[in-house]
């Protein structure tokens, strides 16, 4: 005798329009309702029949990632077309963010495409459905970060260092030029076309107001500008304003081979007159070196080089509070150039390399692919330094001039070392 747990129940006949209801239902809609009979199918199963299945080793189709943004009439039902005709080539739409104009709406979308489906597929899909002056171009993974977690990151990142201000908006725009036009000539002369506070937008061009003075040019000549990007800029512009001037606290030791041991730490306008001493203790030869121009007109440079609006500049100052060393990290449009100026009492003792190797890590770390150092081939120790990064380098001479360009596919990334106090700056904020 077998006992079970659980007392099976007697079977009970099913009534007669039960079994009509489920025939029709199955007839009507291919499958059995839930509780119904069992398939035949299910039966065998059941039974230990072999069922058929179907084999699913077809490999999963490549993707691209892209970027698109289009036109369309602000009316109901324009985006839905626009979604129908991406849904016909089996696009996927991983993000969307809508820009109001006067006249229509700027719909960009960030989308996962099969890799067979150019970009003028993409382009005639969005046309063929009501878009126009649509744009369209690759995207990468670091796209995938949504609009209000990107803006969030570049406004911390702002706040922490105003260098980071342009970089931030570079990075909000995608492929554009930013240009700090200062609010006077090294000649001292005003300068003109200062936009007015609330900004200037025209098409491809956006002119703000630079909270330290002068001006933040950006330009984006391949695709124009939209008021909600205006927005934005002027966000970041604003919050910038408010908190003023600032840079990261902290500062590296290092120890030379001598044993003398000097803080690095990021420099700005407030080390101003340390530079202008400096300037009074180095020789003619260093400074022509450096500025490649009259050796009094060095210091008019100084505030200029020192604006943490066009770059980055690290400071190399002695035990004692001595500036002996600037290293400058230069925003040039897409490009980026290094310069650096050692005290003469204090070169060739590897202050330079050592400045010039963090300078490029920064440079890695925001993105660039390539510096370039302005010189004279009188001038052994910047290019010793530059060879000393074991980069790819290019070399250009034009009338005594000489280019040094490094690819940053390689560059080393800056030893951390132990953070300290800043120390006392001879200056008030």
């Amino acid at each position: 005798m077998t006992l079970r747990a659980t007392p099976q129940p007697p079977h009970r006949h099913r009534p007669r329009w039960r079994q009509d209801l489920v025939a029709w239902w199955s007839r009507s809609q291919g499958h059995a309702p839930p509780g119904g009979s069992p398939s035949p199918a299910a039966e065998a199963h059941a039974a230990g029949a072999p069922e058929t299945t179907t084999s699913e080793t077809t490999a999963p189709e490549a993707t691209a990632l892209w970027r698109m943004r289009t036109t369309v009439r602000d009316e109901p039902g324009t985006l839905a077309a626009l979604c129908a005709a991406l849904a016909g080539h089996r696009v996927d739409i991983l993000a969307l963010q809508t820009h109001p104009l006067t006249d229509g709406t700027v719909d960009e979308f960030l989308l996962r495409a099969p890799e067979a489906l150019p970009s003028d597929g993409l382009t005639d899909a969005v046309a063929a459905a009501g878009g126009r002056d649509t744009w369209v171009e690759r995207a990468d993974t670091h796209d995938l970060v949504d609009a209000p977690t990107r803006a969030l990151t570049l406004a911390t990142r702002t706040a922490l260092d105003a260098a980071e201000l342009p970089l931030a908006l570079r990075q909000l725009f995608g492929r554009c030029t930013i240009h700090s036009v200062p609010a006077k000539s090294l000649s001292g002369r005003s300068l003109e076309n200062t936009p007015p506070a609330e900004g200037v937008l025209e098409e491809t061009v956006m002119r703000l107001r630079d909270p330290s003075g002068g001006a933040i040019v950006i330009e984006r000549p391949y695709l124009p500008f939209t008021p909600t990007e205006f927005a934005r800029a002027r966000a970041l512009v604003e919050l910038d304003a408010r908190l003023g001037p600032r840079i990261p606290d902290g500062g590296d030791v290092l120890t030379l081979p001598e044993g003398n041991a000097i803080t690095l730490r990021r420099s700005d306008t407030g080390d101003l007159a340390a530079a202008r001493e400096m300037h009074a203790r180095c020789s003619s030869a260093t400074l022509g070196l450096r500025y490649h121009g009259p050796v009094a007109d060095a210091d008019r440079y100084l505030a200029h080089l020192l604006s943490p609006r066009l770059g980055r500049t690290l400071a190399a100052y002695t035990a004692s509070g001595r500036l002996v060393a600037l290293g400058h990290l230069l925003w040039d449009g897409d490009e980026t150039e290094v310069a650096l100026i050692v005290e003469d009492e204090w070169q060739r003792r590897g202050v330079g390399g050592e400045l010039l190797r963090r300078l490029v890590a920064m440079a890695t770390e925001t993105g660039c692919g390539c510096v370039y150092a302005v010189t004279q081939s009188a001038n052994t120790g910047m290019v010793a330094a530059m060879r000393a990064l074991e980069l790819p380098l290019d070399y250009q001479i034009e009338q005594g001039t000489l280019v040094i360009s490094a690819r940053l596919d390689q560059a080393p990334a800056a030893a951390p070392g132990p953070v300290i106090p800043l120390p006392a700056r001879p200056h008030a904020r």
